[in-house]
């Protein structure tokens, strides 16, 4: 849920408005409207798994559930990889720590949930 939380300051910690001011309207409202509906849909897996780990767990639907968001973070995983060029977090401390520690985040979501969909 957090990370669907941390959406909501991208524009600002990107520097959104300068950064995007070159872009057409519909592409530049396309990100900020994009980014915000990824924030709550991540934020609404967070709720789902708090509010209904059993039915997760133990229902055909909840291991269907699962399935479809341990393909979601596996993919995410491997855009973490090929989806993002190193010059954005190679040779910067901040940067190649977030890298990794997403890198860690999305691994163990992803498999977590295929785990818990074959289970």
């Amino acid at each position: 849920m957090a990370l669907g939380i941390i959406h909501a300051g991208f524009p600002n910690y990107f520097n959104w408005k300068q950064e995007l001011n070159s872009l057409s309207i519909m592409n530049r409202q396309m990100m900020y409207v994009h980014s915000a509906f990824i924030g709550f849909v991540v934020f609404l897996m967070g709720l789902l798994c708090l509010t209904s780990g059993n039915e997760l767990l133990h229902t055909v639907l909840g291991k269907r559930i699962c399935l479809g968001l341990g393909v979601f973070w596996s993919i995410r995983f491997f855009v973490q990889f090929f989806g993002y060029s190193p010059k954005v977090w190679r040779g910067k401390t901040f940067e190649t720590g977030m890298h990794f520690l997403f890198s860690i985040f999305w691994a163990y979501l992803s498999w977590a949930f295929l785990v818990i969909s074959l289970a």
